[in-house]
């Protein structure tokens, strides 16, 4: 029997969890790190299924019916599978929360999608919640993983809060699998919202089994993989792609600590699979850029000479280009340079993916130089979410690839991409006009991003119709590429183009500390920039300008920035200026820092 389950073979998302327990009981499913031992530890899949049934029957007594709504709030982690299987066993619609989103947000998910159990990491957790207790309705009942003194509970809150320990029981029958539709509701996945309320985004447990198996034929994963999954399983991308597949496959899965432990478990976990969003590889690839600029300039020619050389084989094996004299250096090359930085990664890494957002061409270049072919794809929450992805014979890192098999894309008006199959989502909840705004009558999904499509059906974004900005003098500009561009300079930590409505274009710009410090002594300049004389100010705005002019200086000259404002604070999630998925809330950060865009035009 085949290791891959098929979609047919599954039917629902828990029945994939029953057929992969069936054929791969005593198979490693997932490795986590254990803090109290630190240790990392293991769970079979026949362990995961005795889990499961504990956390069934305590979701059995809650008074729940199918079709009601339980939500999660942990990082990634084998209990946050248990639970989710145990509630898609039972019929439960999943409503995944983000372990570093705002209560206030947290709180109108739990209210719009009528949430009445929800699952917490910690008491601390739930006393964010404290202050916009009243606004959490109709929740029943909340648990909460770690020990935590039920004394220091409110009244209120006594007969609501159940620690885990207490509320699971402690035997257990088989695991139920009550649903056998598998166009039934499965989970309702809140939008980001980049601008405005999110919306919830209802997807089926087809939607999500066909676009897995979809990725599964293009990217091919054996039980042989093992995946380090540190993207929020709360985000669809690692849902699909570093859950629903490996579980597909029969791979296994290890759970990173945190972002900030990341390198640290890339060598000890020494994965062959790494699915990221592009923030990683920047960070990855500014880290590299630094310690080259504070070396030796012969380290620098080196370490770019096997990055050219690198591509340059890529584009010959993908049939791009011919056979250089300079490849038969590259087993040197990748002994003196690749190789090394590949170890920093764990050393294992076979298939390496990028999605969420759009990787800048300069990054992506330097990994496929040193031969790490990273797989860009494109997707959104309303279609499961992969639509389009690169392969590895066929990578055109400047696209996102083909459509994946079973999923049609066309051009709409203004070349929206348009977006057919059978990972399209059900629609917005309780949001008929929503859906209506986004589906059209045949079932093709506006994904609201504008596109090219090749000769060879090749997709490339070339950006978001909402995020157009339209100068005074009626030209429009992308800022994406913009920004881009101009965080290929490490001094640049964080940049949002400005110029809606206005005459020449600005930017707002987070400095990298570090970065800035060594660039201030250069110039014999303050350090702290909160404290500089207005000579100082516009020497230093000069400085910055003339870095940023050199590095668009391939755009159009009406894309010209002519002003730049620092910001001192750095946008974060938790300071609602990015989303949980770290895309820029743009409208945000024009309301809050609205004074300084006006000092940015200020007399023209």
């Amino acid at each position: 029997m085949t290791s891959i389950i098929t979609v047919e073979q599954a039917k629902t998302l828990d029945g994939l969890f029953n057929e992969r327990v069936l054929r791969s009981p005593q198979k490693i499913a997932y490795r986590y790190y254990e803090s109290s031992t630190g240790k990392w530890c293991n769970y079979t899949w026949e362990q995961m299924n005795i889990a499961v049934a504990r956390w069934q029957a305590a979701l059995s007594r809650e008074k729940l019916a199918p079709g009601d709504r339980v939500a999660v709030m942990l990082r990634n982690c084998p209990e946050w599978v248990m639970f989710e299987q145990a509630a898609l066993g039972l019929g439960l619609v999943v409503v995944p929360l983000y372990t570093d989103d705002r209560a206030e947000n947290a709180a109108y998910t739990l209210n719009d999608a009528g949430v009445k159990l929800l699952l917490l990491a910690s008491q601390e957790q739930w006393q964010s919640f404290i202050e916009i207790r009243d606004q959490v309705k109709g929740l029943q009942r909340v648990v909460i993983i770690n020990q935590f003194d039920k004394n220091n509970l409110n009244q209120d809150d006594q007969d609501l809060v159940a620690l885990s320990n207490d509320w699971l029981p402690v035997g257990t029958g088989e695991v139920q699998h009550v649903n056998v539709d598998p166009h039934s509701l499965a989970t309702i996945i809140y939008t980001s919202g980049t601008s405005g309320r999110p919306k919830g985004v209802m997807l089926s447990h087809h939607n999500i089994l066909t676009n897995a198996a979809s990725c599964a034929q293009i990217v091919p994963i054996s039980p042989n993989d093992l995946l380090l999954s540190f993207l929020p399983l709360s985000h669809t991308f690692e849902r699909t792609s570093g859950y629903y597949i490996p579980m597909m496959c029969g791979a296994t899965v290890a759970y990173a600590r945190s972002i900030q432990e990341l390198q640290e478990d890339l060598l000890i976990i020494r994965p062959t699979i790494l699915i990221s969003v592009p923030r990683i590889y920047e960070k990855v690839y500014a880290s590299i850029r630094a310690k080259l600029a504070a070396g030796p300039a012969f380290n620098r020619w080196l370490f770019n000479f096997a990055v050219e050389v690198g591509y340059s084989r890529f584009e010959h094996q993908q049939g791009r280009g011919s056979k250089q004299l300079t490849h038969l250096l590259w087993p040197l090359l990748e002994q003196l340079v690749a190789s090394k930085v590949k170890q920093k990664l764990g050393g294992c890494l076979l298939k390496v993916t990028s999605g969420g957002a759009a990787l800048p061409a300069e990054v992506s270049r330097v990994f496929i130089g040193l031969g790490l072919p990273i797989l860009q794809g494109f997707g959104m929450t309303e279609s499961s979410p992969v639509v389009c992805a690169n392969r590895l014979e066929d990578n055109l890192p400047t696209s996102v690839g083909l459509p994946i098999p079973g999923v049609q894309v066309k051009l709409g008006i203004n070349n929206a991409l348009l977006i057919h199959g059978p990972n399209v989502m059900l629609g917005y909840w309780q949001n008929p006009e929503a859906t209506k705004a986004v589906i059209s009558d045949d079932g093709w999904l506006n994904s609201g991003d504008i596109a090219s499509i090749d000769a060879q059906g090749r997709v490339t974004i070339t950006g978001r119709l909402k995020e157009i900005i339209v100068l005074s003098t009626g030209e429009k500009v992308p800022p994406a590429d913009i920004e881009t561009a101009i965080l290929r300079d490490p001094v640049f930590e964080q940049v949002m183009l400005v110029g809606e409505a206005r005459s020449y274009l600005s930017i707002l710009a987070v400095l990298n500390t570090d970065i800035w410090e060594d660039v201030a002594k250069q110039n014999t300049l303050d350090i702290n920039l909160s404290d500089l004389s207005s000579q100082q100010q516009l020497q230093v705005e000069k400085i910055l300008l003339d870095k940023i002019t050199h590095l668009t200086r391939e755009f159009p000259g009406y894309a010209k920035i002519r002003r730049i404002a620092i910001i001192p604070v750095p946008w974060t999630v938790k300071n609602d200026m990015l989303t949980p998925t770290l895309k820029l809330r743009r409208s945000k950060v024009l309301d809050y820092y609205q004074d300084e865009v006006a000092q940015l035009y200020a007399g023209h």
